[in-house]
C-alpha cells in the first residue's frame, strides 16, 4: 500500500498549530490545514506490512491501509468511498479520537507511525468540500419503529444505521440540540458544533427524527416507548459523575468539569440564560484529573483569561516512551501532552487533593494536598500511599473535578426493570447487544462504561445490525470492518 519506499523517504507530518497568543482570544478550531503534497506523501509512508494490525487498534475496523494508497494515489473520492464504509463520522474521530490505530501500526514499532487519524480528517473534509458527501434516503420503507434514546456519537450512528435499513427511527435528546457530549462537553476549540450540524442536516434529509428536550423516564415513561415503538435502543453514555467525597467539597468554587464545559459551550452558542455563571476569568484554578476532560477544562479556563492554571494527578508522570510491559501493538499508557496543556498550564503527577479549605461565606480559597507514591506488591493491585511530610496548602478560587464517570443514570433502567452490571452500566451482551427485556438493546458508554468516541460509533453501527435482525430475521447492515450493504 501507498509507495514502496515511502516509509523510508517521508517523515511524519501532521496539521501544525496556530500560535498560542492567537488560539487562546476565542474559540475557533486552530489547527493549519496541510497542503495536498505533504497529504500525498503521508499516504506514502503507509507500509505494505502484510498483516495490517491498524485494523485490529480501530474499534470500527477502519480499512486504513485501502485509504492512505488511495490519499496517495490522489483518489480522494475513493478514499472517502473507502473510509464512510466502516466510518459514519469521520470527522469526529478525525478531530477527536485519541488514535489506538497508530499505536497499532507496524511502521510505529521503530519508527514514528502513519499519521492515520489527520489523513482521515482531510479526506472527509476534501468529500465535504466537494460535495460528495450526500443524504443517501432509504429506497423503502419496513413499517418497523425504533426508538434510540440519546444522540451522542453512539446514538447517531446507531440511528444513521437503522434508518438505512429502511426503519423509521426517531432519536430521543434530553438536551437543547442533539450530540450528546459532542455538542455540550468538548470545547469549541476542538471541534466547532457547525462541524455536528452539516452531518445532522444530513441525517435529518434522509428521514431520522430528532425530539429534543425530551427527557425519556420523566417527559416519556420508558414503557410508553415500549407500546409505541417495535425496538428501543439506549445510547444515553455515562453520565453519573466521579465525585471527591472529602473535607469542603460543597464549597462554592468545587465544580463538576461536566458543568464547567457544558455552560460554556452554551454561551459560545449565544444562550443567554445559563444559570448560576461558572468561570475561571481571573481565578485560581486547579484542575483534578489528568485526562482529555482535564486537558479541555485547562484550554477552557485559560481562554477565560484565569489568572493561573494547575493540574493534577493521582498517578505518577508515565514515560514518553512505550512502557516496556505494554509491547505493540497494544495501547500504551505514556505521557501524552495536548495541545491545551501547551497554552500555560503547569502539571504536577502523584498528588492527592486531601481537603478544599473555604473562607467564611463558604467560598474556595484554596486546597491541601500531599504526594503520594503506587507500591506494587506482586500479585495484588498497586497500593496508594501518602509520603510523610508533604502536605502543601495551594491558592485556588475555582477547582474543576475531572474524574470521570461511574457510570449511567437509572431512571431508564428502572421504569424498564433492565439489569445492570457490576459498574452501573446497562447489562447488554457484546452478541447481540440485547438487554434482559426484548427489544431493548443498549450501546455505546451506556453498555461499556466511560470509553472512546470511536468505540461509541462502533457499538452502535454493531447495535444497529443485531436490532435489524432482531426485527427483520436477517440484516445487509455491516459489522465491524465490513462495507455497508445496502438492504435489497
Amino acid at each position: 500500500m501507498g509507495k514502496t519506499t515511502g516509509f523510508l523517504e517521508f517523515d511524519r507530518k501532521v496539521e501544525s498549530y496556530a500560535p498560542v497568543e492567537q488560539r487562546v482570544k476565542n474559540y475557533k478550531e486552530f489547527t493549519q490545514p496541510m497542503d495536498k503534497k505533504d497529504l500525498k506523501e503521508q499516504g506514502a509512508r503507509c507500509m505494505d506490512c502484510g498483516i495490517p494490525f491498524c485494523h485490529s487498534g480501530c474499534p470500527l475496523g477502519n480499512l486504513i491501509p485501502d485509504f492512505n494508497d488511495a490519499v496517495y494515489l490522489g483518489k480522494w473520492e475513493k478514499a472517502s468511498e473507502i473510509l464512510h464504509s466502516t466510518n459514519n463520522f469521520p470527522e469526529f474521530t478525525g478531530r477527536l479520537c485519541p488514535a489506538p490505530c497508530e499505536e497499532a501500526c507496524v511502521l510505529g514499532i521503530n519508527e514514528d507511525p502513519v499519521s492515520i487519524e489527520n489523513i482521515e480528517k482531510n479526506i472527509v473534509e476534501t468529500a465535504f468540500k466537494k460535495g460528495w458527501i450526500t443524504s443517501k434516503p432509504p429506497v423503502s420503507r419496513t413499517g418497523k419503529k425504533v426508538a434510540v434514546v440519546g444522540s451522542g456519537p453512539s446514538g447517531l450512528a446507531t440511528a444513521q444505521q437503522l434508518n438505512r435499513a429502511g426503519h423509521e427511527v426517531i432519536v430521543f435528546e434530553r438536551d437543547e440540540k442533539p450530540g450528546g457530549l459532542l455538542r455540550y462537553g468538548i470545547p469549541d476549540f476542538k471541534m466547532e458544533k457547525h462541524i455536528i450540524d452539516r452531518r445532522l442536516e444530513i441525517l435529518k434529509d434522509e428521514g431520522v427524527v430528532f425530539k429534543c428536550g425530551v427527557h425519556v423516564g420523566k417527559d416519556i415513561k420508558a414503557d410508553d416507548l415500549k407500546k409505541d415503538f417495535d425496538a428501543i435502543v439506549l445510547t444515553g453514555g455515562a453520565t453519573v459523575r466521579r465525585n471527591l467525597p472529602i473535607e469542603g467539597s460543597d464549597l462554592k468554587g468545587v465544580v463538576q468539569a461536566m458543568d464547567f464545559l457544558s455552560q460554556n459551550n452554551r454561551r459560545v452558542d449565544g444562550i443567554k440564560e445559563l444559570g448560576e455563571e461558572i468561570k475561571a476569568t481571573d481565578k485560581h484554578v486547579i484542575v483534578i484529573g489528568g485526562g482529555d476532560t482535564g486537558s479541555d477544562c485547562i484550554g477552557t479556563s485559560i481562554r477565560h483569561g484565569a489568572i493561573s492554571v494547575s493540574n493534577f494527578e493521582i498517578m505518577p508522570m508515565a514515560t514518553k516512551e512505550r512502557p516496556k510491559d505494554q509491547p505493540w501493538p497494544f495501547w500504551p499508557m505514556r505521557l501524552r501532552t495536548s495541545s491545551s496543556h501547551k497554552e500555560g498550564a503547569e502539571r504536577f503527577f502523584s498528588i492527592s487533593t486531601k481537603k478544599f479549605i473555604g473562607d467564611d461565606n463558604g467560598n474556595l480559597k484554596g486546597l491541601l494536598t500531599t504526594e503520594v507514591e503506587w507500591i506494587k506488591v506482586p500479585g495484588q493491585r498497586p497500593q496508594l500511599k501518602e509520603v510523610e511530610g508533604t502536605e502543601k496548602e495551594w491558592k485556588c478560587d475555582l477547582a474543576l473535578l475531572a474524574l470521570g464517570f461511574t457510570g449511567s443514570e437509572t431512571t431508564i433502567a428502572d421504569q424498564l426493570g433492565l439489569e445492570m452490571d457490576a459498574r452501573s452500566n446497562i447489562k447488554a451482551s457484546e452478541e447481540n447487544y440485547q438487554t434482559n427485556v426484548p427489544g431493548v438493546f443498549a450501546a455505546g458508554d451506556q453498555r461499556r462504561g466511560q470509553s472512546l468516541i470511536v468505540w461509541a460509533i462502533s457499538e452502535g453501527r454493531q447495535a444497529a445490525h443485531h436490532v435489524d435482525k432482531y426485527l427483520m430475521g436477517k440484516s445487509y447492515l455491516p459489522l465491524k470492518g465490513e462495507g455497508d450493504l445496502p438492504r435489497i
